[in-house]
């Protein structure tokens, strides 16, 4: 479990870290002083509980919450204020909690016993990406379909990539071979792949930079990925098909073909 912790008042936020490490021994604790920089962790990495004064400069904690329930709509949301008049917009934006200040280490746990969101493991595993064959993501159990058909190849792409940052020109260059009249066309399957994943709450799959996007590797399974770390112990098989439905995926195929060979030898 991770839990985030933002305070601009170092000293606050030193204390309740502290307290937080007693709490909770299981989890491991994220703090920052500022909420352009927990913004900025939480594109990247997964948070379960997110703790934040309600009163944050640049960002303040109400605007911040609803930026990580859009990444991760499972995230636990407790603020900490010192006006009970704030417990109101909290409710309105479904947070778990709202502890008055200062934060007495009684009511820090109570809050963490009675979360809105019970831990989640192996939340990942509601996101399964089949590689080998044709490509498809499917969302417990269920395939994922977008407004767009493109959409989905973009996605592939990304999980081809394996989560390198992907720009739009490389996207653009793969998908219809340096057509930049297409510039348009991909900022709607950008749009549409993030509303689609966002309204399954899994938008935290895909990791969006400026002009570039990747997949977040730790938050799916994927039959190529578990092959490709644990080879011949994994639960997946390479049979020869990667990707059917798309000429860019030729490059790795030859990969995996080379892979797999190399296992085949060394059996004998």
């Amino acid at each position: 479990m991770k839990i985030l912790v933002v305070q601009n008042e170092k000293e606050a936020l030193d204390k309740n870290v502290e307290m937080l490490k007693n709490l909770r021994k299981d989890a491991e604790i994220i703090s920052f002083d500022n909420s352009p920089k927990a913004l900025a962790y939480t594109r990247k990495n997964k948070v379960d509980i997110a703790i934040m004064d309600v009163k944050i400069p640049e960002i303040d904690g109400f605007t911040l919450g609803n930026y990580l329930k859009d990444l991760n709509k499972y995230v636990n949301l407790i603020y900490l204020t010192d006006d009970r008049s704030d417990a109101y917009e909290a409710m309105a934006i479904r947070a778990s909690g709202c502890v008055l200040t200062p934060v007495s280490e009684k009511c820090m746990k109570k809050e963490l016993v009675e979360l809105r969101n019970k831990d989640r493991k192996g939340q990942k595993n509601r996101v399964f990406v089949q590689t080998f064959g044709n490509f498809d993501i499917f969302v417990d159990g269920n395939p994922v379909a977008f407004k767009y058909s493109k959409t989905k190849e973009v996605l592939a792409l990304l999980v081809n990539n394996r989560g390198s940052q992907t720009t739009n020109g490389e996207i653009i260059a793969s998908l219809w071979e340096d057509d930049f009249s297409k510039t348009s066309y991909l900022s709607n399957l950008r749009q549409d792949l993030q509303n689609t994943l966002t309204s399954l709450g899994i938008g935290d799959i895909i990791v969006k930079q400026r002009g570039s996007m990747g997949i977040a590797v730790d938050n799916i399974e994927c039959d190529l990925y578990d092959w490709l770390e644990k080879k011949k112990n994994s639960r997946y098989n390479y049979l020869g098909d990667y990707m059917n439905q798309y000429s860019w995926a030729e490059y790795v195929h030859a990969e995996l073909d080379n892979i797999s060979y190399d296992m085949e030898e060394d059996d004998f």
